[in-house]
């Protein structure tokens, strides 16, 4: 209690401190709705559209930036316009024109012009980092998800023949037909950038001189990541290692301007500190940390409104890595029972014996209050391409004893292991998950261990870190509403998580491939089913159960409810900052 006490008064100076810099600036107002304060227990490892692929950053950046076009209410299927007021395509689908809107002010007060979307798009195929969701767009545009250093047929020319401007038009061509590129386009990766300020700064200057040094450039520290300028309604104050602070931007171009003056997002670890604020009133959203939280600790209480049975398009499952990088969480780094060969996961009976040994009933149970239902396949079951009639792994011990003792060739159930497996830091039902399955692991075998690691947000989703981890939770929102964007980024070898899993499977890449290359529905219902089975014989992931959404808010907030709520938001709400309200 004492230490809540000392976070608490930490908490609220920081605050006090960040509104006073807003007053300094001259841009808070006086009010009870002036401040939507939002505790979290990650931090935000980037600001720069190029680079976010992470829902942290993306709630920051939904609301500093805009792109092209986005959904319409709670819509997942049905597009509106932001900055392009209208379009049109050829009759092959392969060309896009784009009118652009007009009077539209940066925060930086540059004028938005169709150069700036232009530099955009050209950005983010050259850079196309491993950090970044550019993989798709760069599929869609150039007929590869690689970047110039790992595909030498991208050029310069075949960049900018790809995205140009004809006046103030964008004109977007592909190689060939893509059904989902429109909903792509409104994926928050894709929003457009301030050009001019860009550059200013230190960033690319878009420019075919310079082009082949940007390849590939990491963009999580980049100056644009520090110094952001979009078209967003709300602009950047201050971001620091604990908060991020946010003002609404007085040029705004939209009709619905923003109501709530002040934005705080603030890291909080401690889960008790964050209930305490929330309860008090001094947070209007939070990271519960749970269904089983919210029950218990805040359902029912003065000042507390919860919306549940909300659409979940989160897709979940503990992945394991089939060949560990040197320096990762090897432990001996021998099959002697002190640690784990890197390639301890390529043994599918390995994997297997972890599927089996996870308890996906107990799970919902205890953490989903009896909600939610077991997943054969790691794609939302809402979407097309789900085989309802595929049986989801069942927890059996005895299943799991048997395949660890074939393991190997019996060394497994011989010499046995001990294996370090991470979970993001302050994530309670991450960390409840891994404990009843290291409980169910260990107790197949004395000889069996398993280490329970938390770690920061930022550094288990960057590139450079992931090879190193034998087991993480690997989850997904959809980028756009197709099932190929779960398929692919959890299944194919190129995809998001197949390279960080080292899983290699020529059979999986084919029907992946022939999936999303065809437009007959029933075609790819057949593909995908195959794909599932697959999968599940191969056991790739501990898939995680579906769970309904809930998630709690301060009763005076306005504009929270289920016809504003769309998961394609990363924000927990579900719609933007703007169409809130604090009385």
């Amino acid at each position: 209690m004492k230490r809540n006490k000392i976070f608490g008064a930490v908490a609220f100076t920081t605050l006090a401190m960040t509104l006073a810099a807003c007053n300094n600036e001259g841009n808070a107002s006086d009010g009870a709705g002036s401040t939507l304060v939002i505790q979290e227990s990650a931090d935000i490892p980037t600001l720069d559209p190029g680079t976010t692929y992470d829902t942290a950053s993306g709630q920051v950046v939904e609301n500093l930036y805009e792109t092209l076009v986005g959904y319409k209410g709670s819509s997942l299927t049905e597009l509106e316009p932001l900055l392009a007021t209208e379009w049109e395509a050829n009759d092959a689908g392969t060309e896009y024109r784009f009118t652009l809107r007009e009077g539209v002010k940066f925060h930086s007060g540059n004028d938005f012009t169709c150069a700036d979307a232009e530099y955009t798009l050209r950005r983010n195929l050259v850079t196309n980092t491993a950090d970044s969701g550019n993989w798709f767009i760069s599929e869609s545009l150039l007929g590869t998800p690689a970047n110039a250093n790992d595909d030498k047929s991208v050029t310069w020319q075949r960049i900018t023949d790809a995205v140009k401007c004809d006046g103030n038009v964008l004109v977007l061509k592909l190689p060939k037909t893509d059904p989902a590129f429109l909903a792509k386009l409104a994926y928050v990766g894709q929003a457009i950038v301030d050009s001019k300020h860009a550059t200013e700064i230190g960033e690319w200057d878009g420019t075919e001189a310079t082009w082949k040094e940007a390849v590939g450039q990491d963009l999580m520290g980049s100056p644009l990541a520090q110094k952001p300028s979009g078209t967003g309604a709300y602009k950047l104050v201050g971001k620091d290692a604990t908060s991020v602070t946010a003002t609404a931007f007085d040029g705004y171009w939209g009709e619905q301007k923003p109501s709530i003056k002040n934005v705080i997002i603030q890291k909080v670890p401690e889960q008790a500190a964050r209930i305490q604020a929330f309860l008090k009133g001094d947070a209007d959203f939070i990271e519960e940390g749970g269904r089983p939280i919210i029950s218990s600790q805040l359902s029912g209480k003065d000042g507390v409104a919860v919306l549940d049975d909300l659409p979940n398009t989160v897709a979940a499952g503990f992945s394991m890595n089939q060949n560990i990088a040197k320096g990762g969480a090897l432990g001996s780094g021998k099959l002697d029972g002190q640690g784990i060969p890197a390639n301890f996961f390529s043994d599918v009976d390995v994997r297997r014996g972890f599927v089996a040994a996870f308890d996906v009933p107990t799970y919902i149970e205890q953490v989903q209050e009896g909600k939610g239902a077991a997943r054969n396949f790691l794609l939302p079951d809402s979407f097309p391409g789900y085989d309802t009639n595929l049986e989801a792994p069942e927890f059996n011990p005895e299943v799991a004893r048997a395949a660890f003792q074939r393991a190997w060739g019996g060394q497994v159930w011989e010499n046995g292991f001990t294996v370090s497996i991470s979970y993001r830091a302050g994530a309670q039902t991450q960390q409840t998950a891994m404990e009843l399955l290291k409980k169910n692991i260990e107790a197949l075998n004395p000889k069996f261990r398993v280490n329970i690691v938390a770690k920061e947000w930022s550094e288990l989703i960057k590139s450079d870190n992931a090879p190193k981890e034998a087991m993480i939770l690997s989850a997904w929102a959809p980028d756009y509403a197709d099932p190929d964007n779960f398929v692919t980024t959890f299944y194919a070898s190129t995809g998001y998580y197949g390279p960080r899993l080292n899983a290699k499977d020529p059979e999986m890449d084919a029907l992946i491939t022939e999936a999303r290359s065809t437009t007959d529905q029933a075609k790819r219902d057949e593909l995908y089913a195959q794909i599932a089975r697959r999968a599940q014989d191969q056991a790739y992931y501990v898939v995680m159960p579906a769970s309904p959404t809930v998630f709690t808010y301060r009763d005076n907030i306005s504009g929270v409810g289920e016809a504003t709520f769309n998961p394609m938001n990363a924000f927990r709400a579900g719609t933007y900052w703007k169409n809130l309200s604090k009385s």
